[in-house]
């Protein structure tokens, strides 16, 4: 027993299955704008503090590590609760080794923040945040495995990095960010063995 708020929070995370990831570092090989697109922020219930965000994707097995709004900046004030997370239909990794779509998210669901270590924690979803949107692809490659994400092409947007973090708008092929790679297919979420499925 005990009502110590960081053991409680240690003990959700450990009968939630979660306890860290081994990020890798992948280096950028493209970088592409797009056109407008409806993109999800997902504003939680918890405050995230610097390199620490949420790992999305375009393919499930190659996840990007995205850091929360938790700098200052010219255009808007910090929002260290906020991860604007990319269009409705990236993957994210989510508690219990899982993916959900961004589509799938609303309040009161359950996310995984992963800070630079690979530490994990859950938070809780306090509402999502769906607008348009001009956006940016940004492809990259580790260990032969090549990922895309689809992020908000905007200067507040940042990549976490082995020392610290990138905007977006500052990403030029060589840029090495970290990402969480798990080979595999997924369906509904959970990893498959038994099935084949090719995502580009």
């Amino acid at each position: 027993k005990t009502l110590d708020l960081t053991s409680i929070a240690a003990l959700r995370s450990m009968l939630k299955g979660i306890g860290s990831l081994e990020l890798k570092i992948a280096k950028v090989s493209s970088i592409k704008p797009l056109g407008l697109g409806a993109r999800v922020c997902i504003d939680t219930c918890e405050l995230m503090s610097a390199g620490e965000g949420m790992l999305v994707g375009c393919q499930s097995n190659f996840l990007f590590l995205v850091e929360a709004e938790v700098w200052d900046n010219p255009y808007v004030q910090p929002r260290p609760f906020r991860v604007n997370a990319g269009p409705v239909g990236l993957y994210i990794y989510v508690p219990g080794d899982r993916t959900k779509y961004l589509s799938e998210l609303s309040s009161g669901s359950d996310v995984l923040v992963v800070d630079r270590s690979g530490r994990c924690r859950p938070v809780d979803v306090c509402r999502v945040k769906i607008e348009w949107r001009p956006l940016i692809l940004v492809e990259a490659v580790c260990e032969g495995y090549t990922g895309k994400v689809i992020l908000q092409n905007a200067e507040t947007i940042r990549l976490i990095t082995p020392d610290g973090s990138k905007s977006v708008a500052e990403l030029q092929p060589g840029s090495e960010v970290l990402v969480y790679i798990k080979p595999g297919a997924r369906h509904l979420g959970r990893l498959v063995d038994s099935m084949r499925i090719i995502e580009r």
